[in-house]
């Protein structure tokens, strides 16, 4: 007789065990998570006054003794229940800031907003869709024999697209360097722009704080050539945030123009040393700063919204530019399933990472993200709500309040993540029940009917 395979003889024991429908149900309050965190404690709640004990739980009476929460990963190649949670939490706190709700005021939707795009600099010649990639009439060869041009009409979806054109000619080193100062290029972006601001307005530049408040929310996308580039929402408000006006000097066009200014103007540079020098690092000549419209009835804020939503549960595999988890060895690096060029950089990111004078930068920590340290999603304090704002919200909905005058007493410890074989069969099968009923529940309501 031919055995079952090992997952499903896994589901089967799990079923026929006693406590499988109190598991089920922790399973379900987790959404299916892929890889949920194992706990063991208790959580006892008294009466701040009389000491009395008002509820009190106890992982003792659950299936092993532990209770599974959320991992909470946002990549969707990890862990999709916890990924679309994530993008359901980041379209609220993105869209709050653009037309207001959770505590932000709707007056925001009219304040001077831009959606801007900020690119990484040349590294090299890559190949391109759209049009005759790279064509030239002399059909010249880079200095190590390779020709300059392509000529082919690329298919957005071909592998070839963001390769280099001479791999020799390629600036790896430049790329991995600018990728780990992206973030702080990012924060002098943020701070010459307030300065612009206040020099167009005929202010002192320390005093822009007392007149306005410059709130954004960013987020940042590989490129097909694996370099980041960055996609931010900028809003102008008064010095107190969401709830204070703009002054009125304080125009869409003059935010344009101080965005394009400070993209250009910008400068930093990498430690110096002894093999590689002290490289300068600016964004590239590419910038977009777009107006949010002001007088529509908000499908482009939407579309905003949805579009960073989207971007932030992308894993690193997903977009071709590393890996998901962190990598080890040089034997991570060539066993990575990534393209040839992805894989060189990873490689310069451990070469550069062994030298002392980039040790502050843990290169070789970040290779997986080509040495991109940031987050993928940041906002400034007032640009709207919070995640865990926006969780405490969720909790609430869901029934779980605090009570007044409360004392929590919490102990618990971690004992271990992740599934079974069988139980991650169950899982995944609810969360995928849990998003069809979900997109049912969408259809209904775009189609103008009533959801059930």
């Amino acid at each position: 007789m031919r055995q079952l395979p090992e997952t499903d003889r896994d589901a089967i024991r799990l079923a026929q065990d006693p406590n499988f429908p109190r598991w089920l149900v922790q399973i379900t309050a987790t959404g299916g998570c892929a890889h949920p965190v194992h706990l063991s404690g208790s959580t006892t709640t008294l009466d701040g006054t009389t000491g009395e004990i008002l509820h009190h739980y106890d992982t003792r009476t659950e299936p092993g003794e532990r209770l599974l929460v959320r991992c909470r990963n946002r990549r969707a190649t990890i862990c999709p229940a916890c990924s679309r949670l994530h993008a359901g939490d980041t379209f609220h706190l993105v869209r709050s800031g653009l037309l207001g709700g959770k505590n932000v005021p709707a007056t925001v939707r009219h304040r001077p907003r831009l959606f801007i795009t900020l690119t990484a600099p040349s590294f090299g010649a890559v190949h391109r869709s759209g049009e005759p990639c790279r064509p030239r009439r002399d059909g010249g060869t880079c200095e190590h024999g390779r020709s300059l041009s392509c000529g082919a009409v690329h298919a957005p979806d071909t592998p070839v697209i963001g390769q280099p054109l001479c791999v020799d000619c390629y600036d790896y080193t430049a790329h991995v360097l600018w990728h780990a100062h992206a973030s702080k290029l990012w924060d002098r972006f943020v701070i010459d722009v307030r300065r612009r601001l206040a020099t167009s307005a005929g202010l002192v530049q320390s005093r822009f704080a007392d007149h306005a408040r410059l709130s954004f929310a960013r987020v940042a996308e590989y490129q097909k050539r694996a370099a980041v580039h960055v996609h931010a929402i900028v809003r102008l408000d008064g010095p107190a945030g969401a709830d204070d006006e703009p002054p009125p000097w304080g125009t869409t066009e003059l935010l344009a123009g101080a965005v394009h200014a400070s993209a250009r103007r910008v400068l930093g540079h990498t430690p110096y040393s002894s093999a590689v020098g002290a490289l300068a690092l600016r964004w590239g000549a590419q910038v977009d700063a777009r107006p949010l419209h002001t007088n529509g009835d908000g499908p482009d804020d939407d579309a905003v919204a949805a579009y960073v939503a989207k971007y932030v549960t992308k894993g690193a595999s997903e977009t071709g530019a590393g890996a998901d988890r962190p990598v080890t060895s040089l034997h991570d690096i060539g066993s990575a399933p990534v393209s040839e060029h992805v894989r060189t950089l990873m490689r310069a990111c451990w070469r550069l990472g062994g030298l002392p004078e980039y040790a502050p930068l843990r290169l070789r920590d970040w290779t997986h993200t080509l040495g991109y340290r940031g987050h993928i999603l940041t906002k400034s304090r007032a640009y709207s709500t919070t995640y865990a704002a926006l969780r405490t919200e969720r909790a609430q909905h869901m029934g779980h309040t605090d009570t007044p005058d409360a004392v929590t007493e919490r102990h618990w410890r971690y004992v271990g993540s992740g599934h079974t074989p069988g139980a991650a069969l169950i899982a995944a099968g609810i969360a995928e029940d849990i998003a069809q009923n979900r997109a049912a529940v969408l259809d209904s309501l775009q189609a103008g009917g009533e959801a059930v």
